[in-house]
Protein backbone atom coordinates (compact mmCIF):
# COMPACT_ATOMS: atom_id res chain seq x y z
CA UNK A 1 0.00 0.00 0.00
CA UNK A 2 3.39 2.13 0.66
CA UNK A 3 6.80 2.11 0.30
CA UNK A 4 9.85 3.68 1.49
CA UNK A 5 11.29 5.84 -1.20
CA UNK A 6 14.49 6.79 -2.27
CA UNK A 7 13.06 10.21 -3.93
CA UNK A 8 15.46 12.89 -1.75
CA UNK A 9 12.71 14.93 -1.02
CA UNK A 10 10.20 12.40 0.79
CA UNK A 11 10.28 9.51 3.51
CA UNK A 12 7.75 7.42 1.72
CA UNK A 13 5.17 7.18 -0.99
CA UNK A 14 1.20 6.70 -1.11
CA UNK A 15 -1.01 5.47 -4.15
CA UNK A 16 -4.46 5.27 -3.69
CA UNK A 17 -4.69 6.03 -7.39
CA UNK A 18 -2.81 3.62 -9.85
CA UNK A 19 -2.73 4.31 -14.29
CA UNK A 20 -2.27 7.68 -15.90
CA UNK A 21 -2.19 9.65 -19.37
CA UNK A 22 0.62 11.57 -20.80
CA UNK A 23 -0.36 15.25 -19.72
CA UNK A 24 3.42 17.11 -21.70
CA UNK A 25 6.50 16.36 -23.05
CA UNK A 26 7.95 15.88 -19.79
CA UNK A 27 5.90 12.38 -19.51
CA UNK A 28 7.82 10.85 -22.31
CA UNK A 29 9.76 8.87 -20.11
CA UNK A 30 7.67 8.35 -17.15
CA UNK A 31 8.84 5.89 -15.01
CA UNK A 32 5.55 5.35 -13.82
CA UNK A 33 4.40 3.79 -16.37
CA UNK A 34 7.31 0.75 -16.73
CA UNK A 35 7.22 0.37 -12.83
CA UNK A 36 3.30 -0.15 -13.88
CA UNK A 37 3.96 -2.37 -16.69
CA UNK A 38 5.73 -4.31 -14.46
CA UNK A 39 3.57 -4.55 -11.13
CA UNK A 40 0.54 -5.29 -13.80
CA UNK A 41 2.40 -8.27 -15.11
CA UNK A 42 2.87 -9.30 -11.64
CA UNK A 43 -0.29 -9.48 -11.50
CA UNK A 44 -1.51 -6.79 -8.59
CA UNK A 45 -4.80 -5.94 -9.18
CA UNK A 46 -4.12 -2.51 -8.94
CA UNK A 47 -2.42 -1.80 -11.69
CA UNK A 48 -4.56 -4.16 -13.80
CA UNK A 49 -5.08 -2.82 -17.63
CA UNK A 50 -3.24 0.83 -17.07
CA UNK A 51 -0.61 -0.72 -19.14
CA UNK A 52 0.13 -1.76 -22.91
CA UNK A 53 3.27 -2.92 -25.44
CA UNK A 54 3.78 0.05 -28.28
CA UNK A 55 6.37 -0.09 -30.21
CA UNK A 56 8.83 -2.10 -27.51
CA UNK A 57 7.60 -0.09 -24.74
CA UNK A 58 5.43 0.09 -22.10
CA UNK A 59 2.55 3.21 -22.32
CA UNK A 60 -0.13 4.03 -20.49
CA UNK A 61 -3.77 3.23 -21.87
CA UNK A 62 -5.66 5.61 -20.00
CA UNK A 63 -7.49 3.25 -17.47
CA UNK A 64 -7.00 4.52 -14.30
CA UNK A 65 -7.71 2.66 -10.86
CA UNK A 66 -8.83 3.98 -7.68
CA UNK A 67 -7.96 1.86 -4.80
CA UNK A 68 -10.03 2.15 -1.95
CA UNK A 69 -8.05 -0.42 0.24
CA UNK A 70 -5.02 1.59 0.38
CA UNK A 71 -6.30 5.00 1.70
CA UNK A 72 -6.38 3.66 5.87
CA UNK A 73 -2.47 3.81 5.10
CA UNK A 74 -1.02 6.86 6.95
CA UNK A 75 -3.30 6.45 9.67
CA UNK A 76 -1.25 3.56 11.07
CA UNK A 77 1.54 5.56 10.78
CA UNK A 78 2.46 6.96 14.26
CA UNK A 79 5.51 8.85 13.73
CA UNK A 80 5.54 11.77 11.35
CA UNK A 81 6.34 11.02 7.97
CA UNK A 82 7.19 13.39 4.28
CA UNK A 83 4.66 11.12 2.07
CA UNK A 84 4.92 11.51 -1.78
CA UNK A 85 1.01 10.92 -2.79
CA UNK A 86 0.31 9.02 -5.90
CA UNK A 87 3.89 8.73 -7.42
CA UNK A 88 2.68 6.33 -9.35
CA UNK A 89 -0.60 8.59 -11.09
CA UNK A 90 -1.88 12.12 -10.65
CA UNK A 91 -4.52 12.48 -7.95
CA UNK A 92 -6.20 15.02 -10.25
CA UNK A 93 -6.46 12.97 -13.28
CA UNK A 94 -9.83 14.09 -15.02
CA UNK A 95 -10.71 10.08 -14.25
CA UNK A 96 -10.10 10.09 -10.77
CA UNK A 97 -13.87 11.23 -9.11
CA UNK A 98 -13.83 14.39 -7.02
CA UNK A 99 -15.42 12.28 -4.10
CA UNK A 100 -12.69 9.92 -4.36
CA UNK A 101 -10.19 12.80 -4.17
CA UNK A 102 -12.02 14.51 -1.13
CA UNK A 103 -11.61 10.85 0.65
CA UNK A 104 -8.02 10.83 0.33
CA UNK A 105 -8.05 14.77 1.55
CA UNK A 106 -10.04 13.84 4.60
CA UNK A 107 -7.28 10.91 5.29
CA UNK A 108 -4.82 13.66 5.48
CA UNK A 109 -6.93 15.92 7.98
CA UNK A 110 -7.03 13.11 10.00
CA UNK A 111 -3.02 12.55 10.13
CA UNK A 112 -1.95 15.73 11.68
CA UNK A 113 1.70 14.20 12.83
CA UNK A 114 2.38 13.67 8.78
CA UNK A 115 3.01 16.34 5.85
CA UNK A 116 1.69 15.36 2.55
CA UNK A 117 3.58 16.40 -0.79
CA UNK A 118 0.89 16.15 -3.64
CA UNK A 119 2.11 16.87 -7.23
CA UNK A 120 0.04 17.06 -10.27
CA UNK A 121 0.64 18.35 -13.90
CA UNK A 122 -3.09 19.12 -13.82
CA UNK A 123 -3.60 22.00 -11.49
CA UNK A 124 -6.56 23.43 -13.11
CA UNK A 125 -8.22 20.87 -11.93
CA UNK A 126 -7.04 20.99 -8.16
CA UNK A 127 -7.73 24.75 -8.37
CA UNK A 128 -11.03 24.19 -9.22
CA UNK A 129 -11.92 21.98 -6.24
CA UNK A 130 -10.67 24.57 -4.35
CA UNK A 131 -12.70 27.04 -5.41
CA UNK A 132 -16.03 24.71 -4.71
CA UNK A 133 -15.47 24.04 -1.58
CA UNK A 134 -14.26 20.72 -1.78
CA UNK A 135 -11.08 20.51 -0.79
CA UNK A 136 -10.00 22.42 2.41
CA UNK A 137 -7.09 24.35 3.32
CA UNK A 138 -4.63 21.55 5.79
CA UNK A 139 -1.33 22.78 6.92
CA UNK A 140 0.10 19.61 6.49
CA UNK A 141 -0.55 19.48 2.65
CA UNK A 142 1.83 20.37 0.57
CA UNK A 143 0.40 20.94 -3.21
CA UNK A 144 2.41 21.25 -6.43
CA UNK A 145 2.91 21.12 -9.99
CA UNK A 146 5.70 19.57 -12.46
CA UNK A 147 7.22 22.30 -15.30
CA UNK A 148 9.58 20.72 -18.00
CA UNK A 149 9.72 23.86 -19.83
CA UNK A 150 8.98 27.38 -20.30
CA UNK A 151 6.13 25.36 -22.98
CA UNK A 152 4.05 24.45 -19.30
CA UNK A 153 4.41 27.13 -17.21
CA UNK A 154 1.60 28.56 -17.32
CA UNK A 155 0.70 25.83 -14.52
CA UNK A 156 2.90 27.91 -12.24
CA UNK A 157 0.27 30.65 -12.58
CA UNK A 158 -2.45 27.90 -11.85
CA UNK A 159 -0.83 27.15 -8.83
CA UNK A 160 -0.67 30.43 -7.64
CA UNK A 161 -4.52 30.62 -7.81
CA UNK A 162 -4.88 28.41 -4.61
CA UNK A 163 -4.52 30.31 -1.40
CA UNK A 164 -3.41 29.84 2.04
CA UNK A 165 -1.59 26.61 0.94
CA UNK A 166 2.30 25.49 0.94
CA UNK A 167 2.92 25.47 -3.05
CA UNK A 168 5.58 23.92 -4.73
CA UNK A 169 6.81 23.22 -8.27
CA UNK A 170 9.07 20.55 -9.68
CA UNK A 171 11.18 21.25 -12.27
CA UNK A 172 11.78 17.96 -13.00
CA UNK A 173 12.27 16.45 -15.32
CA UNK A 174 14.30 20.08 -16.57
CA UNK A 175 14.53 18.97 -20.73
CA UNK A 176 14.74 22.93 -21.76
CA UNK A 177 14.90 26.36 -20.09
CA UNK A 178 11.86 27.78 -18.17
CA UNK A 179 12.60 31.45 -18.54
CA UNK A 180 11.40 34.27 -16.20
CA UNK A 181 8.94 32.70 -14.37
CA UNK A 182 6.89 34.36 -11.47
CA UNK A 183 7.62 32.18 -8.00
CA UNK A 184 6.42 35.08 -5.78
CA UNK A 185 3.71 32.94 -4.46
CA UNK A 186 5.65 29.89 -4.58
CA UNK A 187 7.41 28.62 -1.78
CA UNK A 188 9.45 25.32 -2.83
CA UNK A 189 11.14 24.60 -5.54
CA UNK A 190 12.73 21.27 -6.61
CA UNK A 191 14.98 21.06 -9.78
CA UNK A 192 16.33 17.67 -11.42
CA UNK A 193 17.38 16.56 -14.80
CA UNK A 194 15.56 13.03 -16.13
CA UNK A 195 17.18 9.88 -15.18
CA UNK A 196 16.93 6.45 -16.48
CA UNK A 197 16.71 4.88 -20.61
CA UNK A 198 16.75 7.79 -23.21
CA UNK A 199 16.76 10.76 -20.36
CA UNK A 200 17.38 13.98 -22.18
CA UNK A 201 20.26 16.20 -21.14
CA UNK A 202 19.88 18.80 -18.37
CA UNK A 203 21.73 22.11 -19.23
CA UNK A 204 23.55 24.18 -16.02
CA UNK A 205 21.60 27.41 -17.64
CA UNK A 206 18.87 26.56 -17.03
CA UNK A 207 19.51 25.50 -13.52
CA UNK A 208 21.24 28.26 -12.55
CA UNK A 209 18.71 30.14 -14.01
CA UNK A 210 16.09 28.70 -11.38
CA UNK A 211 18.41 28.95 -8.67
CA UNK A 212 18.35 32.63 -8.93
CA UNK A 213 15.02 33.18 -9.80
CA UNK A 214 14.37 31.14 -6.42
CA UNK A 215 16.85 33.36 -4.82
CA UNK A 216 15.41 36.80 -6.23
CA UNK A 217 11.59 35.24 -5.05
CA UNK A 218 12.77 33.84 -1.97
CA UNK A 219 12.16 30.71 -2.63
CA UNK A 220 13.57 27.10 -1.00
CA UNK A 221 15.57 25.50 -3.54
CA UNK A 222 16.13 21.70 -3.69
CA UNK A 223 18.61 20.04 -6.06
CA UNK A 224 17.56 16.26 -6.92
CA UNK A 225 20.01 15.23 -9.32
CA UNK A 226 21.37 15.96 -12.45
CA UNK A 227 20.06 12.57 -13.93
CA UNK A 228 21.38 10.58 -16.68
CA UNK A 229 21.02 7.15 -17.02
CA UNK A 230 23.17 6.50 -13.83
CA UNK A 231 22.13 9.23 -11.72
CA UNK A 232 24.07 8.64 -8.83
CA UNK A 233 27.23 8.93 -10.99
CA UNK A 234 26.42 12.66 -12.23
CA UNK A 235 25.39 13.24 -8.54
CA UNK A 236 23.33 16.10 -6.83
CA UNK A 237 25.96 19.03 -6.41
CA UNK A 238 25.54 22.50 -8.35
CA UNK A 239 28.75 24.16 -8.43
CA UNK A 240 30.24 22.50 -5.30
CA UNK A 241 27.63 22.99 -3.30
CA UNK A 242 24.40 20.36 -2.12
CA UNK A 243 20.72 22.45 -2.02
CA UNK A 244 18.56 19.97 0.27
CA UNK A 245 15.82 23.48 1.04
CA UNK A 246 12.73 22.59 2.42
CA UNK A 247 9.44 25.30 3.44
CA UNK A 248 10.07 27.42 6.16
CA UNK A 249 7.53 24.68 8.32
CA UNK A 250 9.59 22.15 7.69
CA UNK A 251 13.37 22.55 7.77
CA UNK A 252 15.69 19.86 8.60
Amino acid sequence: MASISEIEWTDVTWNPVAGCTLASSGCTNCYAMRMAARLQAMGHKKYAGTTRKSGGRSVWTGRVNVDESSLSAPLEWKRGKRIFVNSMSDLFHEKVPDDFVVKVWDIMSECPQHHFQILTKRPDRMARLFEMGRLSNLNNVWVGTSVENCEVTDRVRQLATIKNMTLFVSFEPLIGAVGNVDLSKIHWAIVGGESGPNSRKIEVSWVDELFHICRRDDVAFFFKQWGGRNKKATGRELHGTTYDEFPMELQP
